[in-house]
């Protein structure tokens, strides 16, 4: 197997929504978008794809579920600084920038349908 690409799809309320956020906050690029779907690219990240709740390419079972129990994570390579800008661009951040005891610092905001994006650096470990 050859993988040549990779997305996560998350399902929300309101595709435009959280489509904006990512190109406007995150510095993604919408690269392709209809009814009910939008897919957003990074070069340097996964591209991410939001499809309406209720859209049916979804499996029945799962049309109505939306993005929930996860968290979109980012790796970068500042985390004040990225905070710093996000605070300064009047996003609400959801969590404190924190550092955990197995040395992951982070911080939280949510989008406008409630997808939790988290900026992430890692502490060196002691020598």
């Amino acid at each position: 197997m050859q993988i040549t690409a990779t997305a996560v799809s998350l399902n929300v309320d309101d595709v435009a929504a959280s489509a904006r956020f990512l190109v406007e906050h995150f510095g993604f690029k919408e690269a392709m978008a209809a009814d009910g779907f939008a897919s957003l690219t990074r070069e340097d990240a996964a591209n991410v794809i939001f499809l309406r709740r209720g859209i049916e390419v979804l499996p029945e079972g799962f049309r109505d579920q939306r993005a929930a129990g996860l968290i979109l994570a980012f790796t970068v390579a500042n985390l004040e600084a990225e905070y710093e800008r996000l605070r300064n661009e009047r996003v609400d951040i959801t969590m404190p920038l924190r550092e955990e005891p197995w040395g992951e610092r982070l911080f939280q905001v949510t989008d406008p349908n409630g997808v939790i994006i988290q900026l992430v650096d890692w502490v060196a470990a002691a020598e």
